[in-house]
């Protein structure tokens, strides 16, 4: 069912129609979204049921750092990168991705593939 969800093997993100038009972004575009706490990759879908300054990102995608680490881009578009690693009260453990402030462009740099679902690497031993 991923691949039925996802935009260009990356979760999806909902812009609004002026927006992307400003970013010169369009549907089926990768975009970089990033703050001060991360960046990650996205498929970009345009609609007008998203209102305008917002963006929407669901959360499902695997974390797929480029390089192993605290802020490595994330592949696939892991929102968690972007958010405080706090939950919501004392009795809750859900985290608090709901009022992400970040940016975003068009992604101009190599589009490296998803490696989450990739089997790892088995050392054989001497």
């Amino acid at each position: 069912i991923r691949n039925y969800a996802e935009v260009c093997a990356r979760e999806p993100m909902l812009i609004n129609v002026n927006d992307a038009k400003a970013k010169g972004i369009a549907t089926g575009d990768v975009v970089r979204v990033f703050n001060d706490r991360g960046e990650i990759l996205v498929g970009a879908l345009v609609t007008d049921i998203i209102p305008e300054h917002v963006i929407a990102i669901c959360e499902g995608a695997w974390y797929d750092p480029e390089v192993l680490g605290e802020k490595s881009l994330c592949k696939h578009g892991c929102i968690n990168v972007l958010t405080r690693d706090k939950g919501t009260s004392s009795i809750a453990q859900s985290n608090c991705g709901h009022t992400i402030l970040a940016n975003l462009e068009k992604y101009k740099g190599e589009i490296k593939p998803i490696t989450a679902f990739s089997k790892p690497k088995i050392l054989q031993s001497l």
